[in-house]
C-alpha cells in the first residue's frame, strides 16, 4: 500500500514533530457529531482495548464518549464489536510487540467480519516506522489516527465505512487544546481529569514529546469547571493528568497561575480526593509543596519518577535535575508532609551503566525509602537520543540489577507496609476483589490497596478498615463499622 492507495493521509513526521516553534495554541471547542453520523451506531457496539499510561486510558473514556454520541454501545466481546479500536503505547518495545500481535490475531476476525472497522490509535500512531510497518504488513487495518485528531473521529470512522482504502490521519503538529469532549467514564467512581499535553523536558528514552506534542496548559476556568462538574455527579475521587503536571501554567502569557494555584484552587471543590501524575522534580516547587501540606482533599502520595541515582546517568538521560537537587526536594516534601507516601520510576541499565553508578541508584532507594516503585530495563525507542547511543550494558546484567533493586524495594515496601499494622485507614472501596467475590478491594490515600471482608453496600463509598495482615504489595483488614473518622490515618 502506498499514499495514493490511502483515503485520508496525513502521515506521522518526526522532524516536524521534534520542532518546537513559536506556534500559538488554539482553543479548539466540540461542537458536535455531523449529521451524517448521528445514529450511524444505533444497534451497533464497540471495543476500545488500551495499552499503557493513564493518558491513554483518559483517551480511551473520550474515544468511548464520542461511539456512544454515535449511537455505539460497548461490548467486551470482540464477536459482537462493529468497531474495535487498538489504544497504543510507544513508551517500551515490549508494549509495541503486544499490539502488533493481537493486529496480526485479529486478522482472522477482520476476515469473517469484512464489515468490521479496526483501527490503531495512540503513541504508537504517531510513529513513522509504526505506521509504515502497518501499510505494507498490516493492510487488514482500516484506520489509523493519532493523539492530536482524537475530536476528528466521527469524520475519519466516515470515511473508513464508506471507503475501501486504509484511512490515516496522524498529525505531528505542537499541539492544541479541544474543550467539551464527551467522555464515558467507567465507573462513576474516579475519574481523569487532563490539565494539560504535550512535554517539553525530551529525556533522551522518551519518544512521548514527539507523540504528544509541545507542553500546552488546559485554561484553569475549563479545569476546574469539570471538575466542579464530577463533583456534582458524586465521583469520590479526581486524578489529574498530564506528562509533566508541575509544567502547567509556564505557557500562559495573560496570567500567572501555576500548578500550584490550580491544586489551591481544587482543594476548594467539593472532590473527597484529589490525586496527580505524572510530576517532574526540576518543575516541583516550595509553593506547591505548601499547597499540598495543607491536605484536605489533596492526598499524601506523591509520584516522583528519579529514574537513576547517578548524576552521569542522569545527564546522558537529559533528566535536568541531580542526584543533589532530587534528595534535597524529598527533604523538603518530607519536612512539609511527614506522612507522605513517595513512589518513582526507575530504569536499570541505561547505556554506559556501570556497576557503581547503579550502586547509587540502590542507596538513592534507601535514603528516599520509596513505598513502591515502577522499575524497567532500559530498551531502545527508534526516535530518541538514546537509541544512537551504545546500549553497552549486556542483558543478563540490566536483568541481574533489576532483580537486585526489586529485592531491596521489596524489603523497603514490606516494612513501610508493617507499620500500618493495627491502623485503622479510610479505604475508597472500587468494588470485589478480582479473585475472591467474597472480599471488597479499595485504595487508601496513599494508594495502597486494601482487601477485606465487608458489605456490598459500602462498594463506591468510604470504608474504615483496621490493617491486620500488612503484606509486600498489598495490605489486609478488617471492617471496623463504627470507627469516628479521626481515628482514620492514610
Amino acid at each position: 500500500m502506498n499514499e495514493e492507495m490511502a483515503r485520508y493521509f496525513t502521515r506521522p513526521d518526526l522532524k516536524a514533530a521534534k520542532k518546537r516553534g513559536k506556534q500559538e495554541v488554539s482553543v479548539l471547542q466540540f461542537e458536535h457529531i455531523p449529521e451524517e453520523m448521528r445514529g450511524i451506531g444505533d444497534g451497533k457496539r464497540y471495543m476500545i482495548k488500551t495499552y499503557g499510561c493513564q493518558m491513554n486510558v483518559h483517551d480511551s473514556e473520550t474515544i468511548a464518549g464520542i461511539l456512544e454520541l454515535m449511537g455505539y454501545e460497548a461490548t467486551d466481546s470482540e464477536e459482537e464489536a462493529s468497531v474495535i479500536l487498538l489504544n497504543t503505547c510507544a513508551i517500551r518495545e515490549n508494549a509495541e510487540d503486544k499490539v502488533f500481535g493481537e493486529i496480526g490475531r485479529l486478522k482472522t476476525l477482520k476476515t469473517e467480519k469484512p464489515e468490521l472497522v479496526l483501527g490503531m490509535c495512540g503513541c504508537m500512531s504517531q510513529e513513522e516506522g509504526v505506521v509504515n510497518r502497518i501499510l505494507t504488513k498490516h493492510q487488514h487495518v482500516d484506520l489509523i489516527f493519532g493523539t492530536h485528531n482524537i475530536h476528528r473521529l466521527p469524520h475519519l470512522l466516515k470515511e473508513a465505512l464508506m471507503s475501501k482504502e486504509m484511512v490515516v490521519e496522524v498529525w505531528s503538529k505542537e499541539g492544541d487544546i479541544v474543550e467539551n469532549l464527551p467522555k464515558a467514564r467507567e465507573d462513576g467512581l474516579k475519574a481523569w481529569v487532563n490539565i494539560m499535553y504535550g512535554c517539553d523536558k525530551f529525556c533522551t528514552y522518551c519518544i512521548v514529546p514527539y507523540t504528544r506534542g509541545k507542553e500546552r496548559s488546559r485554561r484553569p476556568e475549563d479545569v476546574l469547571a469539570e471538575i466542579r462538574d464530577l463533583a456534582r455527579k458524586g465521583y469520590q475521587e479526581v486524578t489529574l493528568l498530564g506528562q509533566n503536571v508541575n509544567a502547567y501554567g509556564k505557557d500562559f502569557t495573560d496570567r500567572e497561575y501555576r500548578f500550584g494555584d490550580l491544586m489551591d484552587d481544587v482543594r476548594k471543590i467539593g472532590i473527597p480526593r484529589v490525586r496527580f501524575t505524572t510530576s517532574h522534580p526540576r518543575d516541583f516547587d516550595d509553593h506547591l509543596i505548601d499547597v499540598l501540606a495543607k491536605k484536605g482533599n489533596l492526598v499524601e502520595h506523591i509520584h516522583l519518577p528519579v529514574q537513576s541515582g547517578n548524576d552521569r546517568i542522569l545527564k546522558i538521560m537529559a533528566r535536568k535535575h541531580t542526584r543533589e537537587h532530587y534528595l534535597e526536594l524529598v527533604r523538603k516534601i518530607k519536612e512539609a508532609i511527614p506522612d507522605v507516601v513517595l513512589t518513582t520510576d526507575i530504569i536499570v541499565g541505561y547505556p554506559g551503566e556501570t556497576e557503581e553508578q547503579f550502586q547509587d541508584t540502590l542507596s538513592l532507594m534507601r535514603e528516599v525509602e520509596y513505598d513502591s516503585a515502577f522499575t524497567f530495563i532500559y530498551s531502545p525507542r527508534e526516535g530518541t537520543p538514546a537509541a544512537r547511543m551504545k546500549d553497552d550494558v549486556p542483558m543478563e546484567v540490566k536483568k541481574e540489577r533489576l532483580h537486585r533493586l526489586n529485592r531491596l524495594q521489596e524489603e523497603i515496601s514490606r516494612r513501610k507496609n508493617e507499620a500500618l499494622r493495627g491502623e485503622v485507614v479510610e479505604v475508597l472501596v472500587e468494588g470485589e476483589s478480582k479473585k475472591n467475590p467474597d472480599i471488597l478491594s479499595g485504595r487508601t490515600r496513599t494508594n495502597k490497596l486494601v482487601n477485606f471482608r465487608g458489605p456490598k453496600h459500602l462498594v463506591g463509598r468510604f470504608a474504615r478498615v483496621r490493617i491486620d495482615e500488612p503484606r509486600t504489595w498489598t495490605l489486609k483488614g478488617e471492617w471496623v463499622e463504627d470507627s469516628p473518622m479521626d481515628q482514620v490515618g492514610s
